[in-house]
Protein backbone atom coordinates (compact mmCIF):
# COMPACT_ATOMS: atom_id res chain seq x y z
CA UNK A 1 0.00 0.00 0.00
CA UNK A 2 1.25 3.38 -1.08
CA UNK A 3 2.41 5.61 2.04
CA UNK A 4 2.29 9.17 2.48
CA UNK A 5 5.59 11.25 3.12
CA UNK A 6 4.75 11.85 6.96
CA UNK A 7 2.29 10.35 9.34
CA UNK A 8 -0.32 13.29 8.73
CA UNK A 9 -3.12 10.55 10.23
CA UNK A 10 -1.38 9.49 13.78
CA UNK A 11 -0.40 13.42 14.29
CA UNK A 12 -4.24 14.00 13.47
CA UNK A 13 -5.13 11.75 15.89
CA UNK A 14 -2.18 11.48 18.51
CA UNK A 15 -1.87 15.98 18.83
CA UNK A 16 -5.22 16.88 20.51
CA UNK A 17 -5.40 13.43 22.70
CA UNK A 18 -2.13 15.41 24.32
CA UNK A 19 -3.90 18.64 24.01
CA UNK A 20 -6.89 17.13 25.70
CA UNK A 21 -4.70 15.83 29.02
CA UNK A 22 -2.75 19.45 29.05
CA UNK A 23 -5.85 20.89 28.88
CA UNK A 24 -8.19 19.37 31.34
CA UNK A 25 -6.53 20.69 34.41
CA UNK A 26 -6.17 23.80 33.79
CA UNK A 27 -8.26 26.17 35.73
CA UNK A 28 -7.85 29.42 33.87
CA UNK A 29 -10.60 29.16 31.12
CA UNK A 30 -9.10 31.60 29.32
CA UNK A 31 -5.60 30.09 29.31
CA UNK A 32 -7.13 26.52 28.89
CA UNK A 33 -8.85 28.12 25.53
CA UNK A 34 -5.88 29.62 24.39
CA UNK A 35 -3.60 26.44 24.92
CA UNK A 36 -6.45 24.03 23.34
CA UNK A 37 -6.78 26.89 20.09
CA UNK A 38 -2.50 25.97 19.76
CA UNK A 39 -3.45 21.83 19.92
CA UNK A 40 -6.77 22.66 17.52
CA UNK A 41 -4.65 24.82 15.10
CA UNK A 42 -1.47 22.04 15.10
CA UNK A 43 -4.53 19.51 14.45
CA UNK A 44 -6.07 21.46 11.17
CA UNK A 45 -2.31 22.00 10.21
CA UNK A 46 -1.19 18.27 10.36
CA UNK A 47 -4.93 17.79 8.47
CA UNK A 48 -4.23 20.03 5.41
CA UNK A 49 -0.77 18.37 5.14
CA UNK A 50 -2.38 15.09 4.53
CA UNK A 51 -5.05 16.30 2.11
CA UNK A 52 -2.52 18.00 0.50
CA UNK A 53 0.12 14.96 0.65
CA UNK A 54 -2.37 12.41 -0.92
CA UNK A 55 -3.67 14.92 -3.77
CA UNK A 56 0.07 15.34 -4.67
CA UNK A 57 0.56 11.59 -4.56
CA UNK A 58 -2.10 10.84 -7.21
CA UNK A 59 -3.07 8.13 -5.37
CA UNK A 60 -5.95 6.31 -6.98
CA UNK A 61 -6.73 3.22 -4.11
CA UNK A 62 -6.47 4.26 -0.63
CA UNK A 63 -3.26 5.75 1.08
CA UNK A 64 -2.36 4.31 4.22
CA UNK A 65 -0.12 7.07 6.97
CA UNK A 66 3.21 5.97 7.66
CA UNK A 67 2.88 2.14 8.84
CA UNK A 68 3.07 3.30 13.04
CA UNK A 69 -0.07 1.87 13.32
CA UNK A 70 0.99 -1.36 11.27
CA UNK A 71 4.20 -1.35 13.63
CA UNK A 72 2.11 -1.51 17.01
CA UNK A 73 -1.26 -3.28 16.19
CA UNK A 74 0.13 -5.79 13.28
CA UNK A 75 -2.00 -4.32 10.70
CA UNK A 76 -3.16 -0.77 9.05
CA UNK A 77 -6.04 1.54 11.38
CA UNK A 78 -5.57 5.12 9.47
CA UNK A 79 -5.87 5.33 6.03
CA UNK A 80 -6.94 8.21 3.61
CA UNK A 81 -8.97 8.01 0.00
CA UNK A 82 -11.02 9.97 -2.12
CA UNK A 83 -13.22 10.10 0.43
CA UNK A 84 -11.96 10.96 3.18
CA UNK A 85 -9.36 13.20 2.50
CA UNK A 86 -11.62 16.19 2.57
CA UNK A 87 -13.11 15.48 5.37
CA UNK A 88 -10.77 15.05 7.75
CA UNK A 89 -9.12 18.36 7.43
CA UNK A 90 -13.38 19.63 7.72
CA UNK A 91 -13.57 17.94 10.50
CA UNK A 92 -10.32 19.46 12.35
CA UNK A 93 -11.39 22.77 10.63
CA UNK A 94 -15.02 23.11 12.20
CA UNK A 95 -12.85 21.97 15.64
CA UNK A 96 -10.69 24.84 15.31
CA UNK A 97 -13.45 27.51 14.19
CA UNK A 98 -15.63 26.70 17.06
CA UNK A 99 -13.12 26.89 19.54
CA UNK A 100 -11.65 30.20 18.06
CA UNK A 101 -15.02 32.08 18.34
CA UNK A 102 -15.86 31.09 21.97
CA UNK A 103 -16.81 34.09 23.77
CA UNK A 104 -15.65 34.79 27.07
CA UNK A 105 -19.36 34.26 28.07
CA UNK A 106 -19.22 30.79 27.46
CA UNK A 107 -15.53 29.56 28.44
CA UNK A 108 -16.48 28.82 31.38
CA UNK A 109 -18.93 26.08 30.38
CA UNK A 110 -17.26 25.08 27.61
CA UNK A 111 -15.21 21.43 28.08
CA UNK A 112 -11.95 22.10 25.84
CA UNK A 113 -10.74 19.27 26.64
CA UNK A 114 -14.02 17.42 25.48
CA UNK A 115 -13.43 19.42 22.26
CA UNK A 116 -10.07 18.05 21.16
CA UNK A 117 -11.10 14.29 22.25
CA UNK A 118 -13.96 14.69 19.65
CA UNK A 119 -11.66 16.47 17.15
CA UNK A 120 -8.98 13.08 17.52
CA UNK A 121 -12.38 11.03 17.30
CA UNK A 122 -13.65 12.43 14.29
CA UNK A 123 -10.70 12.28 12.64
CA UNK A 124 -9.73 8.99 13.79
CA UNK A 125 -13.32 7.84 12.33
CA UNK A 126 -13.09 9.62 9.03
CA UNK A 127 -9.32 8.00 8.59
CA UNK A 128 -10.79 4.36 9.18
CA UNK A 129 -12.11 1.55 6.31
CA UNK A 130 -12.17 -1.16 8.44
CA UNK A 131 -15.88 -1.99 9.04
CA UNK A 132 -14.89 -2.89 12.95
CA UNK A 133 -12.60 0.19 13.18
CA UNK A 134 -15.25 2.17 12.29
CA UNK A 135 -18.00 0.61 14.39
CA UNK A 136 -15.33 1.08 17.25
CA UNK A 137 -14.52 4.76 16.27
CA UNK A 138 -18.30 5.60 16.06
CA UNK A 139 -19.58 4.03 19.72
CA UNK A 140 -17.02 5.62 21.07
CA UNK A 141 -18.20 9.03 19.89
CA UNK A 142 -21.56 8.50 21.25
CA UNK A 143 -19.52 8.87 24.85
CA UNK A 144 -18.56 12.59 24.37
CA UNK A 145 -22.04 13.85 24.39
CA UNK A 146 -23.04 11.76 27.07
CA UNK A 147 -20.23 13.20 29.39
CA UNK A 148 -21.25 16.37 28.53
CA UNK A 149 -24.93 15.86 29.41
CA UNK A 150 -23.83 14.58 33.18
CA UNK A 151 -21.50 17.13 33.73
CA UNK A 152 -23.97 19.52 33.38
CA UNK A 153 -26.56 17.73 35.78
CA UNK A 154 -29.21 17.29 32.51
CA UNK A 155 -30.91 14.48 31.46
CA UNK A 156 -29.68 11.83 29.72
CA UNK A 157 -32.26 9.35 29.47
CA UNK A 158 -33.07 9.47 26.17
CA UNK A 159 -29.75 9.52 24.71
CA UNK A 160 -28.66 6.30 26.56
CA UNK A 161 -31.28 4.32 25.15
CA UNK A 162 -30.83 5.69 21.70
CA UNK A 163 -27.29 5.26 21.27
CA UNK A 164 -27.08 2.33 23.20
CA UNK A 165 -29.81 0.66 20.73
CA UNK A 166 -27.90 2.34 18.26
CA UNK A 167 -24.19 0.65 19.20
CA UNK A 168 -26.15 -2.23 19.62
CA UNK A 169 -27.86 -2.83 16.50
CA UNK A 170 -24.60 -1.67 14.83
CA UNK A 171 -22.29 -3.88 16.30
CA UNK A 172 -25.31 -6.95 16.18
CA UNK A 173 -25.61 -6.37 12.57
CA UNK A 174 -22.41 -6.38 11.52
CA UNK A 175 -21.82 -9.96 13.26
CA UNK A 176 -25.47 -11.15 11.56
CA UNK A 177 -23.26 -9.53 8.29
CA UNK A 178 -20.68 -11.46 8.30
CA UNK A 179 -22.11 -14.63 9.10
CA UNK A 180 -24.99 -14.50 5.98
CA UNK A 181 -21.79 -13.62 3.60
CA UNK A 182 -20.24 -16.36 4.70
CA UNK A 183 -23.30 -18.64 4.50
CA UNK A 184 -24.82 -17.49 0.93
CA UNK A 185 -22.62 -14.10 0.38
CA UNK A 186 -25.77 -12.15 0.84
CA UNK A 187 -26.99 -9.85 3.82
CA UNK A 188 -30.05 -8.87 4.05
CA UNK A 189 -30.61 -9.46 7.97
CA UNK A 190 -28.14 -8.00 8.79
CA UNK A 191 -27.94 -5.01 6.71
CA UNK A 192 -31.55 -4.06 8.16
CA UNK A 193 -30.14 -4.07 11.54
CA UNK A 194 -27.08 -1.66 10.59
CA UNK A 195 -29.76 0.54 8.71
CA UNK A 196 -31.13 1.03 11.49
CA UNK A 197 -28.71 1.80 13.58
CA UNK A 198 -27.50 3.93 10.73
CA UNK A 199 -31.05 6.00 10.77
CA UNK A 200 -30.98 6.17 14.63
CA UNK A 201 -27.29 7.53 14.50
CA UNK A 202 -28.22 9.91 11.46
CA UNK A 203 -32.05 11.51 13.35
CA UNK A 204 -34.15 9.71 11.22
CA UNK A 205 -37.69 10.01 11.70
CA UNK A 206 -38.38 8.72 14.95
CA UNK A 207 -35.19 8.44 15.53
CA UNK A 208 -34.48 12.36 15.94
CA UNK A 209 -35.77 13.00 19.82
CA UNK A 210 -32.13 12.53 20.94
CA UNK A 211 -30.61 15.40 18.39
CA UNK A 212 -33.16 17.35 19.58
CA UNK A 213 -32.58 16.70 23.25
CA UNK A 214 -28.75 17.30 23.04
CA UNK A 215 -29.28 20.79 21.34
CA UNK A 216 -31.89 21.42 23.99
CA UNK A 217 -29.63 20.35 26.87
CA UNK A 218 -25.60 20.53 26.05
CA UNK A 219 -23.89 23.54 25.18
CA UNK A 220 -24.41 24.88 21.25
CA UNK A 221 -20.71 24.38 20.54
CA UNK A 222 -20.30 20.45 21.57
CA UNK A 223 -23.65 19.87 20.04
CA UNK A 224 -22.60 21.16 16.72
CA UNK A 225 -19.45 19.81 16.87
CA UNK A 226 -21.37 16.33 17.70
CA UNK A 227 -23.83 16.70 14.35
CA UNK A 228 -22.45 18.57 11.48
CA UNK A 229 -19.66 16.78 10.66
CA UNK A 230 -22.19 13.59 9.83
CA UNK A 231 -20.30 11.13 11.34
CA UNK A 232 -23.41 8.97 10.81
CA UNK A 233 -23.27 9.30 7.04
CA UNK A 234 -19.54 7.94 7.32
CA UNK A 235 -20.59 5.09 8.86
CA UNK A 236 -23.20 4.70 6.19
CA UNK A 237 -20.80 5.27 3.09
CA UNK A 238 -18.31 2.56 4.76
CA UNK A 239 -20.71 -0.03 6.36
CA UNK A 240 -23.82 0.08 3.98
CA UNK A 241 -23.10 1.64 0.73
CA UNK A 242 -20.71 -1.40 -0.34
CA UNK A 243 -23.03 -4.28 0.68
CA UNK A 244 -26.54 -3.27 0.69
CA UNK A 245 -28.62 -4.18 -2.35
CA UNK A 246 -29.97 -1.25 -4.48
CA UNK A 247 -33.64 -1.42 -3.43
CA UNK A 248 -32.40 -1.76 0.27
CA UNK A 249 -30.56 1.57 -0.56
CA UNK A 250 -32.98 2.99 -2.56
CA UNK A 251 -35.83 2.36 0.90
CA UNK A 252 -32.81 4.12 2.92
CA UNK A 253 -33.19 7.49 0.63
CA UNK A 254 -37.51 7.58 1.13
CA UNK A 255 -36.78 7.18 4.76
CA UNK A 256 -34.56 10.30 4.85
CA UNK A 257 -37.05 12.07 2.11
CA UNK A 258 -39.47 11.53 4.44
CA UNK A 259 -37.30 13.09 7.29
CA UNK A 260 -36.04 15.75 5.24
CA UNK A 261 -39.69 17.22 4.37
CA UNK A 262 -40.76 16.28 7.84
CA UNK A 263 -38.22 18.23 9.31
CA UNK A 264 -38.59 21.09 6.71
CA UNK A 265 -42.36 21.80 7.47
CA UNK A 266 -40.96 21.70 11.65
CA UNK A 267 -38.28 24.25 11.64
CA UNK A 268 -41.16 26.54 10.04
CA UNK A 269 -43.11 26.37 13.09
CA UNK A 270 -40.52 26.37 15.83
CA UNK A 271 -39.85 28.94 18.37
CA UNK A 272 -36.96 28.15 19.68
CA UNK A 273 -33.91 28.91 17.99
CA UNK A 274 -31.90 26.01 18.79
CA UNK A 275 -34.83 23.51 17.81
CA UNK A 276 -35.17 25.85 14.85
CA UNK A 277 -31.44 24.65 14.05
CA UNK A 278 -31.81 21.15 14.89
CA UNK A 279 -34.46 20.47 12.18
CA UNK A 280 -33.02 22.73 9.69
CA UNK A 281 -29.91 20.68 10.03
CA UNK A 282 -31.78 17.35 9.79
CA UNK A 283 -33.62 18.48 6.64
CA UNK A 284 -30.02 19.02 4.79
CA UNK A 285 -28.48 15.94 6.39
CA UNK A 286 -31.22 13.50 4.89
CA UNK A 287 -31.08 14.86 1.84
CA UNK A 288 -27.43 13.85 1.57
CA UNK A 289 -28.75 9.95 1.94
CA UNK A 290 -31.30 10.41 -0.43
CA UNK A 291 -28.98 11.24 -3.16
CA UNK A 292 -26.38 8.11 -1.68
CA UNK A 293 -29.85 5.79 -2.43
CA UNK A 294 -29.83 6.78 -5.98
CA UNK A 295 -26.90 4.83 -6.78
CA UNK A 296 -25.85 6.67 -10.10
CA UNK A 297 -22.58 8.86 -10.33
CA UNK A 298 -24.45 11.71 -10.51
CA UNK A 299 -26.53 11.48 -7.43
CA UNK A 300 -23.68 9.96 -5.57
CA UNK A 301 -21.47 13.08 -6.29
CA UNK A 302 -24.18 15.17 -5.61
CA UNK A 303 -24.85 13.71 -2.46
CA UNK A 304 -20.94 14.43 -1.20
CA UNK A 305 -20.70 17.83 -2.71
CA UNK A 306 -23.73 18.32 -0.11
CA UNK A 307 -22.13 16.83 2.39
CA UNK A 308 -19.07 18.84 2.71
CA UNK A 309 -20.87 22.58 1.80
CA UNK A 310 -24.17 21.62 4.72
CA UNK A 311 -21.38 20.49 6.93
CA UNK A 312 -19.72 24.10 6.94
CA UNK A 313 -22.87 26.23 5.56
CA UNK A 314 -24.32 24.99 9.13
CA UNK A 315 -21.60 25.29 11.10
CA UNK A 316 -21.40 28.67 10.58
CA UNK A 317 -25.10 29.18 11.05
CA UNK A 318 -24.81 27.46 14.27
CA UNK A 319 -21.47 29.17 15.35
CA UNK A 320 -23.72 32.95 14.36
CA UNK A 321 -26.55 31.49 16.84
CA UNK A 322 -23.98 30.71 19.13
CA UNK A 323 -22.53 34.17 18.98
CA UNK A 324 -25.98 36.00 19.27
CA UNK A 325 -27.04 34.00 22.39
CA UNK A 326 -23.45 35.12 23.87
CA UNK A 327 -24.87 38.65 23.70
CA UNK A 328 -28.82 37.49 24.69
CA UNK A 329 -29.17 34.11 26.32
CA UNK A 330 -31.37 31.44 24.95
CA UNK A 331 -33.18 33.07 21.91
CA UNK A 332 -37.08 32.45 21.07
CA UNK A 333 -38.52 33.39 17.65
CA UNK A 334 -41.80 34.39 19.07
CA UNK A 335 -41.04 38.29 18.85
CA UNK A 336 -38.95 40.30 16.57
CA UNK A 337 -34.99 40.68 18.57
CA UNK A 338 -33.67 43.69 16.15
CA UNK A 339 -30.38 42.94 16.61
CA UNK A 340 -29.04 43.80 13.08
CA UNK A 341 -28.48 47.82 14.38
CA UNK A 342 -25.65 46.19 16.69
CA UNK A 343 -24.56 43.33 14.94
CA UNK A 344 -24.73 43.77 11.03
CA UNK A 345 -21.54 41.21 10.50
CA UNK A 346 -23.28 38.81 12.43
CA UNK A 347 -26.59 39.30 10.68
CA UNK A 348 -24.54 38.93 6.89
CA UNK A 349 -23.20 35.88 8.06
CA UNK A 350 -26.16 34.57 9.33
CA UNK A 351 -27.36 34.88 5.96
CA UNK A 352 -24.55 33.73 3.87
CA UNK A 353 -24.35 30.73 5.90
CA UNK A 354 -28.32 29.84 5.76
CA UNK A 355 -28.60 30.78 2.22
CA UNK A 356 -25.28 28.64 1.09
CA UNK A 357 -26.91 25.83 3.22
CA UNK A 358 -30.34 25.99 0.82
CA UNK A 359 -27.91 26.18 -2.35
CA UNK A 360 -28.06 29.98 -2.91
CA UNK A 361 -26.55 30.74 -6.48
CA UNK A 362 -22.98 31.72 -6.24
CA UNK A 363 -22.68 29.84 -2.96
CA UNK A 364 -21.13 26.48 -1.82
CA UNK A 365 -23.84 24.30 -2.00
CA UNK A 366 -25.51 26.18 -4.98
CA UNK A 367 -23.87 23.12 -7.26
CA UNK A 368 -24.46 20.17 -5.46
CA UNK A 369 -27.95 21.05 -4.47
CA UNK A 370 -28.17 21.15 -8.62
CA UNK A 371 -26.60 18.15 -8.92
CA UNK A 372 -28.99 16.28 -6.09
CA UNK A 373 -31.89 17.75 -7.96
CA UNK A 374 -30.96 16.51 -11.15
CA UNK A 375 -29.76 13.18 -10.39
CA UNK A 376 -33.63 12.09 -8.13
CA UNK A 377 -35.56 13.92 -11.01
CA UNK A 378 -34.01 11.42 -13.19
CA UNK A 379 -34.51 8.56 -10.80
CA UNK A 380 -38.20 9.02 -9.63
CA UNK A 381 -39.90 12.83 -11.06
CA UNK A 382 -42.01 12.44 -7.91
CA UNK A 383 -38.81 12.18 -5.50
CA UNK A 384 -37.41 15.32 -7.40
CA UNK A 385 -40.03 17.62 -6.77
CA UNK A 386 -40.30 16.72 -3.25
CA UNK A 387 -36.80 17.66 -2.91
CA UNK A 388 -37.61 21.10 -4.38
CA UNK A 389 -40.38 21.18 -2.35
CA UNK A 390 -37.48 20.97 0.45
CA UNK A 391 -35.77 23.02 -0.55
CA UNK A 392 -38.31 25.76 -0.91
CA UNK A 393 -39.59 25.41 2.75
CA UNK A 394 -35.81 26.11 4.01
CA UNK A 395 -35.61 29.12 2.13
CA UNK A 396 -38.42 30.32 3.48
CA UNK A 397 -37.55 29.14 7.10
CA UNK A 398 -34.09 30.84 6.80
CA UNK A 399 -35.67 34.37 5.63
CA UNK A 400 -38.24 34.15 8.32
CA UNK A 401 -35.92 33.94 11.10
CA UNK A 402 -33.26 36.09 9.86
CA UNK A 403 -35.99 38.93 9.74
CA UNK A 404 -37.03 37.54 13.63
CA UNK A 405 -33.41 38.04 14.59
CA UNK A 406 -32.28 41.04 13.04
CA UNK A 407 -35.53 43.15 11.57
CA UNK A 408 -38.33 44.08 13.43
CA UNK A 409 -37.96 46.37 16.22
CA UNK A 410 -35.40 49.02 18.04
CA UNK A 411 -33.45 46.71 20.71
CA UNK A 412 -31.51 49.18 23.43
CA UNK A 413 -28.85 47.96 24.81
CA UNK A 414 -26.86 49.22 27.63
CA UNK A 415 -23.67 47.00 26.72
CA UNK A 416 -21.85 46.65 23.13
CA UNK A 417 -22.77 43.83 21.31
CA UNK A 418 -20.68 44.50 18.47
CA UNK A 419 -18.75 41.24 17.00
CA UNK A 420 -15.30 40.53 19.17
CA UNK A 421 -11.98 40.23 16.67
CA UNK A 422 -12.13 36.25 17.54
CA UNK A 423 -15.64 36.07 15.78
CA UNK A 424 -14.32 38.99 13.08
CA UNK A 425 -11.64 36.16 11.90
CA UNK A 426 -14.39 33.34 12.05
CA UNK A 427 -16.64 35.10 10.26
CA UNK A 428 -14.48 36.04 7.18
CA UNK A 429 -12.68 32.45 7.37
CA UNK A 430 -16.23 31.21 6.68
CA UNK A 431 -17.60 33.19 4.28
CA UNK A 432 -14.08 33.06 2.03
CA UNK A 433 -14.46 29.40 1.86
CA UNK A 434 -18.04 29.49 1.27
CA UNK A 435 -17.54 32.17 -1.70
CA UNK A 436 -15.00 30.64 -3.09
CA UNK A 437 -15.66 27.07 -2.87
CA UNK A 438 -19.21 28.51 -4.69
CA UNK A 439 -16.99 30.57 -7.54
CA UNK A 440 -14.81 27.90 -7.96
CA UNK A 441 -15.94 24.67 -7.49
CA UNK A 442 -14.64 22.46 -10.35
CA UNK A 443 -11.89 21.12 -8.24
CA UNK A 444 -14.32 20.24 -5.11
CA UNK A 445 -16.64 18.47 -7.50
CA UNK A 446 -13.84 16.37 -9.44
CA UNK A 447 -13.07 15.02 -5.95
CA UNK A 448 -16.52 14.06 -4.96
CA UNK A 449 -16.96 12.71 -8.48
CA UNK A 450 -13.89 10.31 -7.80
CA UNK A 451 -15.17 9.24 -4.80
CA UNK A 452 -18.79 8.68 -5.60
CA UNK A 453 -16.71 6.28 -8.81
CA UNK A 454 -14.89 4.32 -5.99
CA UNK A 455 -18.35 3.68 -4.06
CA UNK A 456 -20.45 2.73 -6.62
CA UNK A 457 -17.19 0.28 -7.60
CA UNK A 458 -17.25 -1.26 -4.31
CA UNK A 459 -21.12 -1.93 -3.99
CA UNK A 460 -20.37 -3.50 -7.70
CA UNK A 461 -17.75 -5.24 -6.83
CA UNK A 462 -19.71 -6.41 -4.25
CA UNK A 463 -22.79 -7.39 -5.76
CA UNK A 464 -20.74 -9.47 -8.65
CA UNK A 465 -19.23 -11.43 -5.67
CA UNK A 466 -22.86 -12.14 -3.95
CA UNK A 467 -23.89 -13.32 -7.14
CA UNK A 468 -21.78 -15.78 -8.35
CA UNK A 469 -22.13 -19.32 -7.27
Amino acid sequence: MTVLRLPWLELCVLIPLVGAIVVAPLRDSDFARRTCLVFAGLTALFAVGAWQDFGLLQASQAVSGRHLTASILGRELFVIDHLSSPLIPLAALLHLLTIAVTSRTKIRRFSFAGALVSDALLIGTFSCQEPWHVIGFLAVGTSIPYLELVSRGKPTRGYLIQMALFVGLMAAGWIVVEREVAASGTAFWGMLLVIVAMGIRCGLFPFHGWMCGLFEHATFGLALLSVTPMVGVYGIVRLIVPMASNGMLWDLGSWALMTAFYASGMSLVQNDIRRFYCYLFLTHSSLVLVGLGTMTSIGTTGALCIWLSVSLAMTGLGLTLRALEARRGRLNLTEYQGLYEHTPNLAMCFGLTGLAAVGFPGTFGFVGMEILVDSVVMASPLMGFAVVIIGALNGIAIVQAFFRLFTGCRYNSSVSLKIRVRERYGVLALAALILIGGLVPQRRVTSRHEAALQLLQSHSDHQVTSATP
